[in-house]
């Protein structure tokens, strides 16, 4: 008969872990980017693991007797903080982030991929899998969250287990979590500059205080427009990343976001968590779970309280990764089409490129006397052509070759035109507010801009010609 109930109540935890792995692939393959609601697909896969978990902890032991291992506890926590992260990057939201790095944290402590905590002498490979996925995943989401002890131990925790794996599974192929692990090293090491400095992300305890946001109004000659959206994307032959995040973007995602302050400061989530939910080891450090959670019981709204309501929220940002330029454009039209009423979007755009001259340049670097009859006859023909479009020299206004002469490479080099993202690519998007910020040795090119613009006059940031640092291994 107790076989029976155990049997019975594996195939319904089995079954409903079906369901919600399911559910989890329809909210990981929706788009990073964009308003369009998808609170539902969210609120769905969400009930579908809280249901899960509510049953393996109501039957715990049938499920441990019927064969359950802890890593399978570990691997659906896993997915709960995978879940809340992916929910932070689509919202901005500060609260998934605090729910990703509890859930990992307590993955953690608990040691659910322990292999001494299963019993076993020896772990199998695709346990150990799962395992470096969880560190890498738990990795990023405290780099992320400016954890920096954590980064620094779990970046350990992941070259320890790599060469562990080399030593006991010869046969297989480490060779991409080697790269991992080189990767997140050259990361701290090259961000090691801002590890002891102030913030990235704007700072009540550094900068202007929230009472005199007001004032700035006057500074304002016609309206004034809310940062909403961003748009952020790096794309160079060597740059220094982990995994799809690049150390431009990181910083950026960091300037552009809230640091905790006041009420938000002064809490500790993560810590709490642990003080409702104690963890124990016996005699031989087996770890004895008391509570059955991974962080305690799974509610949506456990961090609703951590918003601090002096601070606007953070702008909804798509962070783009080596990206072709007709996705970078699709994701652009995308925000703009959906940037709220009296809204302005950011791009940051952080990529090599190539300052193509034009025929007015080179005239100019060869001179008028070095020009021959028959070039100031072709010039004539040339100039008379363009005169008859609207941005012709004639009126006073810029040849619209100007604004395709130069331009940003995002791609490899050797595949010409379709890599190449040209100042006119943006014009359309000047219909409604813009920011952007070129971080590139061609980023004076994007100066045609000014004056272009369909509707909006668009703001721009661009990198200098040359760099302002004297020692540059410090930037």
């Amino acid at each position: 008969m107790a076989k029976k109930e155990n049997d019975d109540a594996s195939q319904t935890f089995h079954a409903l872990v079906e369901r919600a792995d399911r559910k989890f692939g329809r909210v990981r393959d929706l788009p990073l980017y964009g308003r369009a609601p998808q609170n539902h697909y969210f609120q769905k896969v969400f009930k579908a693991y809280m249901r899960l978990w509510k049953y393996q902890q109501e039957n715990r032991s049938k499920l441990v007797d019927s064969g359950l291992k802890r890593w399978e506890i570990g691997e659906i926590a896993s997915r709960i903080g995978q879940l809340y992260f992916n929910q932070y990057m689509r919202t901005s939201e500060a609260r998934f982030l605090v729910e990703a790095y509890v859930f990992y944290e307590a993955i953690l402590e608990r040691k659910y991929f322990d292999a001494r905590g299963s019993g076993k002498p020896k772990v199998d490979v695709g346990v150990r899998f799962k395992e470096l996925r969880f560190y890498a995943r738990f990795l990023l989401v405290a780099l992320i969250f400016n954890k920096v002890d954590m980064v620094r131990l779990l970046a350990e925790r992941i070259k320890g287990l790599v060469d562990d794996s080399k030593t006991n599974f010869r046969e297989t192929n480490f060779k991409e979590w080697k790269l991992v692990v080189q990767e997140i090293f050259r990361f701290m090491e090259v961000d090691t500059a801002f590890t002891n400095v102030r913030p990235l992300r704007y700072c009540a305890l550094f900068d202007s205080h929230p009472a005199s946001r007001p004032y700035l109004a006057r500074f304002h000659a016609k309206k004034i427009v809310k940062f909403r959206d961003a748009l952020l994307t790096s794309y160079h032959k060597s740059e220094v990343k982990f995994a799809e995040l690049t150390l431009d973007t990181y910083r950026m995602m960091q300037c552009i976001e809230w640091e905790p302050s006041g009420s938000f400061f002064q809490k500790h989530p993560v810590e709490s968590v642990y003080q409702k939910h104690p963890v124990e080891s016996n005699e031989n450090g087996t770890v004895i779970d008391h509570s059955g959670a991974a962080s305690g019981l799974i509610d949506i709204n456990m961090a609703a309280d951590l918003t601090d309501p002096t601070l606007p929220p953070n702008p909804r940002k798509a962070v783009l990764y080596r990206p072709s330029v007709t996705h970078f454009l699709a994701v652009m039209a995308t925000i703009c089409e959906e940037l709220p009423p009296e809204s302005i979007v950011l791009v940051y755009l952080s990529a090599s490129g190539k300052a193509a001259c034009s025929n007015l340049s080179q005239a100019e670097s060869s001179g008028e006397s070095r020009k021959s009859s028959k070039d100031k006859v072709v010039s004539g023909v040339y100039s008379t052509e363009k005169s008859s479009g609207p941005e012709s020299h004639c009126n006073g206004k810029r040849e619209s070759s100007d604004y395709y002469d130069n331009y940003l490479w995002l791609g490899p080099r050797g595949y010409g035109g379709s890599n190449a993202l040209y100042p006119g690519d943006i014009i359309p998007f000047t219909r409604r507010p813009l920011f952007l910020i070129i971080d590139s040795d061609s980023s004076h090119a994007f100066k045609v801009l000014h004056g272009a613009e369909r509707r909006e006059p668009a703001a721009l940031f661009l990198s200098p010609l040359k760099p302002a640092f004297k020692n540059l291994s410090a930037v």
